[in-house]
């Protein structure tokens, strides 16, 4: 091109590209780096000079490779979640093709690995080369490879660990599969798409934040949600838009809406108001384009609960109305803007939003429930445990709503039906109303829909779909919701909503089933918080943990009249214990901080 008479007849004309639009700024979120790396746990040769090595974990990243041979010698590196039938790595579900190119300058063994990609994989094809000895001359050797697991390097915060295989498994898989997605932004999967889909954030954010260090993170995903934001107030589904979809897939309420959970859930948990102060006119104005969009009071458009569980194929909510769905999360967001406007001390939207509040939630109950049957919507685990989670249900029908709940769940053999958006709601409502034997029942199992069906499967992350045969990704976190049951329920340690930031806290473990431990933590913003419990024959130890300059009220999960000790002396009589509760209907008693051992019989 760059001799005379080159022709350029066929070259295509420039494109002229508009400039990124926006405020420039500095990044303010960790840096993504190679976190952890894996040896080759299984080579095979699939024919002469074919090779396929099983890296033994699924994740984000590239590989390392060392080779020798001749200069100009070339290794194509294909990487994969999955197998083919014939035992080729597979990318068909997950974006092709997708693979590394290296050139050999013939020194000796060179090291190389990728710098401008990154893809999901398990799995390692690399042809026509020999592998640790150099049986032919006329091929490159590769003398080493290794997976790098890439990831935001912002920290982990907690920890959990149980008598219980399935939990301990489950919490590995979820775990893996955040980190494969917690780059620069949270994406769905580290493959096909790589975007940042909102609902996955505050739908799963409690298990996020007990997991990892996201004080410094979360205010980057809301700068980002501001910059995407339109100027009719819509929050777009995926942040930043790197694609629009259109239709739904753009504007869909339960996506939308974490700009204004976001702010909020920041608050409780790191007691910073910042996010509130400054986006407050984010959550209004989204706030305010639902609004727009509602007839009567009724929001209908978007996914609903999508990826809802049964017969019917993956996708757009089956099991229940989206209208419910939209409706609900319209009233969840308006409910949390008031609540930060009298927090903000913006009293005139205070009044405002309190009463659009009280609008709506007799809209929603007009529309959808059925006085008769006391069931909401179609009836469905999701139709019942939304309203109950987010306190749309009349005091007096309360009850009855949550047998309904609780006759489907037992009618199915302890089975859900819900989906991404339905499972948080769903976890949260048995466990808020003491129903964490039913929680123990749905989940303990090796079958599908459950956690132990992928872990039979031999998988490393969780799946898009609870059977990954049906899905595409084998590496999501969006049904993850079960982390917050982990850490809330079963190690027990909760915000007091009062007292944002853990400057008060509850510890409240659970104990069920048949497990015999839970050990857990938390590394808040004050400090480590530790909570774990033991149990053999009829009595339980526990050992709790509680930072410097913080108190926690200790809830008990042992009979009223039980006879405990703290540190070795009978409650009444121990000088660590600043309040003995009376009027709680578990034994409940108040600790500064410091180390306890607390022992008592079931």
């Amino acid at each position: 091109w760059n001799a005379k008479e080159f022709n350029d007849a066929n070259w295509k004309k420039v494109v002229v590209q508009e400039a990124p639009k926006g405020v420039l700024r500095p990044q303010t979120t960790t840096p993504i780096t190679i976190q952890k790396r894996y040896e080759v746990k299984e080579a095979k040769e699939l024919k002469p000079n074919f090779y396929i090595f099983n890296m033994g974990q699924n994740l984000s990243g590239f590989t390392t490779i060392k080779v020798k041979g001749k200069k100009g010698q070339t290794v194509r590196v294909w990487v994969g979640e999955s197998l083919n039938e014939d035992g080729t790595v597979g990318q068909g579900k997950t974006g092709k093709p997708h693979y590394y190119d290296y050139t050999l300058k013939g020194e000796g063994v060179e090291e190389w690995q990728p710098k401008f990609s990154f893809y999901g994989f398990q799995y390692v094809q690399i042809e026509n080369i020999n592998y640790k000895e150099t049986k032919n001359e006329n091929l490159p050797t590769l003398v080493d490879l290794k997976s790098n697991f890439i990831y935001n390097s912002a920290g982990e915060a907690g920890s959990f660990e149980s008598s219980n295989d399935i939990f301990n498994k489950t919490h590995l898989l979820i775990n893996n599969a955040i980190k494969s997605n917690f780059q620069s932004v949270f994406t769905d999967c580290p493959q096909r798409e790589k975007l940042g889909w909102l609902e996955e954030i505050h739908l799963n954010g409690p298990g996020l934040i007990f997991n990892y260090n996201l004080a410094n993170y979360f205010p980057s995903t809301m700068q980002n949600i501001s910059d995407s934001q339109r100027d009719g107030g819509l929050i777009p589904s995926i942040v930043p838009e790197y694609v629009v979809f259109g239709g739904d897939f753009t504007d869909s309420p339960e996506w939308g809406v974490t700009g204004v959970i976001l702010p909020w859930m920041h608050y409780e948990y790191y007691g910073d108001d910042s996010l509130l102060k400054q986006y407050y006119p984010v959550m209004k104005k989204y706030v305010d384009y639902l609004t727009s969009k509602a007839d009567k009071g009724i929001v209908s458009h978007g996914l609903g609960d999508w990826y809802d569980y049964g017969e019917h194929a993956a996708g757009y909510s089956k099991n229940s109305p989206i209208a419910l769905s939209a409706t609900s999360h319209y009233y969840f967001g308006i409910d949390l803007l008031a609540k930060a406007a009298k927090l903000l001390n913006k009293k005139e939207d205070a009044q405002t939003y309190e009463n659009l509040v009280i609008s709506v939630k007799k809209a929603f109950n007009g529309k959808f429930f059925d006085e008769r049957t006391k069931q909401y919507g179609s009836g469905s685990q999701f139709s019942n445990a939304v309203p109950l989670f987010m306190g749309m249900v009349a005091p007096e029908n309360k009850q009855a709503v949550l047998d309904n709940l609780v006759n489907d769940i037992k009618a199915r053999n302890y089975r859900l039906t819900t989906g991404d958006v339905g499972n948080r709601y769903l976890f949260q409502v048995l466990a808020d109303n003491g129903l964490n034997e039913v929680m123990y029942k749905m989940h303990n199992h090796y079958d599908a829909p459950g956690y132990g069906f992928q872990i039979k499967f031999g998988l490393t992350t969780l799946t898009e779909q609870w059977d990954p045969r049906k899905g595409n990704s084998w590496n999501h976190f969006m049904m993850g919701q079960i982390e917050e049951w982990f850490y809330k329920s079963l190690v027990g340690i909760v915000q007091d909503e009062a007292n944002p930031g853990f400057k008060h806290f509850f510890l409240q473990p659970e104990i069920v089933g048949d497990m015999t431990f839970v050990k857990g933590s938390y590394k808040s913003i004050l400090g480590e918080i530790g909570s774990e419990w033991e149990k053999k024959e009829d009595k339980v130890s526990f050992k709790f943990t509680i930072p410097a300059n913080t108190t926690a009220t200790v809830k008990l999960p042992v009979k009223k009249n039980t006879v405990i000790k703290v540190n070795g002396k009978i409650l009444s009589d121990s000088k660590n214990v600043l309040k003995v509760i009376t009027n709680e209907e578990k034994p409940s008693f108040v600790l500064g901080s410091g180390i306890y051992v607390v022992e008592c019989a079931l």
